[in-house]
């Protein structure tokens, strides 16, 4: 039987894992297509070199550890969240490099997810008589990366439906207005979501209907790339996502869509992508070329059911106002699914429940489902 992940390695262990696991959360949102990585380099119980990985091109995080431990390393052990790249990249393998620094234990948090490589570096550890130890807070360690993990085994980033609604679950009142639905402390979560990831998207209606800007309203330095949905092009000229000096726009449209209006937004400093299909997939699959790990869907409910539906949504994410709107017609947070009986009804597994002031957050990863257009 494997043991659980919390039962793996000694207190110290663990909590040396938990702070590699901080320090790999300094880079959020900056590293893709590469992961979040730390590491912290310990000699008689104590820290003698940490670092992380800040970005793709960058060095790994065992090498700023090992950097400050300088030749202090030797007999040491080294604490890293992800198992030590074993291949030539844009760097040299860390497992090399550990070898190198004379270490003699080396203590994993998990095995790299990419099946081509996987356990390539702990062998090259283990050949060279270093003692390794793996598991240690895996499930923290796999929560961390799970954009990452979901790209290499998916080849497509891990994408997450966000929205808003009232106690009666709507997203607008009748007449499309929806500022605010949530109090502050919800909108300031919702920042610091957006900062932690690769791009956030929207369709066409909440260009239009919101004017959304979609960055951290600098909450922190990192704003991610802001991506339109649209088949026509049809949106006001005075939007806030056209002005790119803060953060960058793309949108995804077909060629043929309002080309005044795409030249405009060239001149705007706007991207504009053609595709020939304009789906949750298609979008999904040029952030994944683009080096996207993790996205943000920040859409209505026609386009946030088309996420689903096309398997572009893995985590769910409902931030819940105490509320009561009402209308018959008042806009929902998820469209036409195509479902009829209640136990077709999509699940969530690993919920997990949070008050926010006086707003509620309920979250989960999104059960599977297989749908015919797929």
């Amino acid at each position: 039987m494997t043991p659980n992940s919390a039962e793996v390695g000694t207190d110290f262990d663990r909590k040396m894992m938990r702070r590699c696991i901080a320090l790999a959360k300094k880079a959020a949102g900056q590293t893709a297509p590469n992961p979040m990585v730390g590491a912290v380099v310990v000699k008689d119980g104590e820290i003698i070199g940490e670092g992380f990985h800040p970005g793709a091109g960058k060095p790994h995080a065992e090498v700023f550890a090992l950097r400050e431990a300088g030749e202090a390393a030797k007999d040491a052990t080294i604490y890293v969240s992800l198992e030590p790249c074993n291949h030539y990249g844009r760097t040299p393998p860390c497992s090399l490099a550990v070898v190198k620094a004379g270490l003699a234990r080396v203590v994993v948090g998990m095995v790299d997810p990419d099946p081509r490589v996987s356990g390539g570096g702990l062998k090259t550890l283990r050949d060279a008589g270093i003692e390794v130890i793996t598991g240690v807070e895996e499930a923290a360690c796999r929560q961390l990366n799970e954009g990452f993990i979901h790209r290499i085994l998916q080849k497509q980033p891990f994408g997450i439906l966000k929205y808003a609604m009232t106690l009666d679950g709507k997203i607008a009142t009748t007449t499309g207005h929806s500022a605010w639905i949530t109090h502050q402390e919800t909108r300031n979560r919702v920042h610091a979501l957006r900062s932690v990831c690769d791009a956030v998207i929207v369709g066409g209606n909440t260009v239009r209907l919101d004017n959304p800007h979609l960055t951290t309203h600098g909450t922190t330095p990192h704003n991610p790339l802001r991506v339109v949905v649209s088949q026509k092009l049809d949106f006001p000229l005075d939007r806030h996502l056209w002005d790119v000096a803060i953060a960058p726009t793309v949108i995804l449209t077909k060629a043929e869509a309002n080309p005044e209006t795409q030249d405009f937004l060239r001149n705007q400093g706007v991207e504009i992508v053609h595709l020939d299909l304009v789906t949750p997939k298609t979008v999904m699959a040029y952030l994944y070329e683009r080096g996207c790990l993790q996205v943000l869907w920040e859409c209505g409910g026609t386009l946030a059911a088309q996420a689903i539906t096309e398997g572009a949504v893995q985590r769910m994410m409902a931030f819940i106002a105490p509320k009561i709107i009402g209308g018959k017609n008042a806009p929902t947070p998820v469209g036409d699914l195509g479902l009829t009986l209640m136990d077709e009804a999509l699940t969530l597994e690993q919920i997990q429940f949070q008050q926010l002031g006086q707003d509620f957050l309920i979250e989960g990863l999104l059960t599977p489902k297989l749908f015919h257009d797929q």
